[in-house]
C-alpha cells in the first residue's frame, strides 16, 4: 500500500438522522455507514474523500458541511438540485431494541453513477489508494450504477489501487430480495482485496455456519486479506495463508453498539495504511470500535476520545 500521496476514497450514502433521545425528543444528526468510516479514518489523519450524491436543500447543505468539518474532502459529493436526502428515523421498540426507518426511495445518493456528472466520480475511483465500500453501498445502485461502479473498480486495481468491502447485509435496504443481494455481492467480491465482513451478516446472508465458512467463502473469491468482525468476542484475520483470532483487547460495556463496525473497518484500514501488518491492524481496530461504542449515536464526540 504506497502511494502516500493518494487518497482513501469512501463510496456511500449519507441520511439526515432523526433520533429519539430518553427525554422523548428527537435530534438531528447525519450517517451513514461508509461515511462514518470516512469520518473515523479522517480522524486517523488519513487523507479521505466522500463519494455520493446529495440535493441542494439546507439539510444537505450540513452534511457536506459536517464533512468538511472533519477533514473530508467533499468534492466527490455531486449535488443533484430539486432532490432531497434520505432521512432515517431511529427509536425503539416496545422491548427497547434499536429501530431504524428510512425513507429513501427518491434520494440523490441512489443515481450517483447516472446523474451528470457520473464520470468525474469513476475517474476519481480509478485514481484512488484505496477505496472503500459496503453491502449498503451496493443496495443503492441499479444494474446500470452497478455496471459503471464495478468498471471503475477494475480500472483502479489496474492502477494498483486496493478495493476494500465489508458485506453489511441489511434485507430492507434490499427489499428483501435476497438473490439479488447474492448476485450483486458476489460480483462485487470478485473485485475486493480486503474484506471486513462482520460475521452475523455473514450468516444471514450466506448461511456461514462459523467465521472460519466466511474465510473460506471469501478466500474462494480469491481475496487475500480478510478481517471477519465476530461480535464482542474478537476478529478472525487471514492473511498470507494464515488464520489468526484477534481477541477484544478490552472488555466494553457499550452505551451504544451503533457504527461499531465502522469504527472497526476505520481502525483497520488506517493501522494498514500506516504500516501495520493485518493482525495488528484488528487490535488498532478493536480499539477504535471501543471507543464508539462508549457512546450514543454513530459519530463520537472528539473531546474525551483517542480518536483525534
Amino acid at each position: 500500500m504506497s502511494e502516500p500521496a493518494k487518497r482513501v476514497l469512501c463510496i456511500g450514502e449519507a441520511t439526515v438522522e432523526l433520533s429519539r433521545g430518553g427525554d422523548g425528543r428527537f435530534a438531528l444528526a447525519s450517517s451513514g455507514d461508509t461515511f462514518n468510516t470516512a469520518i473515523y479514518l479522517a480522524r486517523a489523519h488519513v487523507p479521505v474523500a466522500f463519494a455520493s450524491a446529495l440535493g441542494d436543500d439546507p439539510y444537505s447543505d450540513a452534511i457536506v458541511s459536517l464533512a468538511k468539518a472533519e477533514g473530508i474532502a467533499a468534492d466527490l459529493i455531486v449535488r443533484a438540485p430539486g432532490r432531497l436526502p434520505a432521512l432515517a428515523l431511529v427509536d425503539s421498540d416496545a422491548q427497547g431494541k434499536r429501530r431504524v426507518v428510512t425513507w429513501c426511495e427518491a434520494a440523490p445518493a441512489r443515481d450517483l453513477f447516472e446523474l451528470p456528472n457520473w464520470g468525474r466520480v469513476a475517474e476519481a475511483v480509478t485514481a484512488a489508494r484505496l477505496i472503500y465500500f459496503s453491502g449498503m453501498t451496493l443496495s443503492l445502485y441499479s444494474n446500470v450504477g452497478l455496471g459503471r461502479l464495478f468498471a471503475a473498480l477494475e480500472l483502479a486495481r489496474g492502477s494498483g489501487g486496493k478495493i476494500a468491502f465489508d458485506g453489511n447485509f441489511r434485507p430492507r435496504a434490499w427489499r428483501g430480495d435476497l438473490t439479488r443481494a447474492r448476485t450483486v455481492v458476489a460480483e462485487a467480491l470478485k473485485r475486493v482485496d480486503i474484506a471486513l465482513p462482520a460475521y452475523d451478516d455473514e450468516a444471514v446472508l450466506w448461511g456461514d455456519p462459523s467465521p472460519e465458512a466466511t474465510i473460506e467463502r471469501l478466500q474462494a473469491f480469491g481475496i487475500g486479506e480478510i478481517a471477519v468482525k465476530n461480535g464482542p468476542n474478537s476478529a478472525l484475520v487471514a492473511s498470507g495463508g494464515a488464520c489468526e483470532a484477534v481477541p477484544v483487547p478490552d472488555v466494553v460495556v457499550p452505551v451504544d453498539p451503533t457504527a461499531a463496525g465502522d469504527g472497526f473497518n476505520a481502525g483497520y484500514l488506517a493501522a494498514r495504511l500506516s504500516g501495520s501488518n493485518p493482525v495488528e491492524a484488528a487490535g488498532a481496530a478493536h480499539r477504535m470500535a471501543g471507543e464508539v461504542i462508549r457512546h450514543h449515536g454513530a459519530i463520537v464526540p472528539r473531546a474525551g476520545t483517542a480518536l483525534h
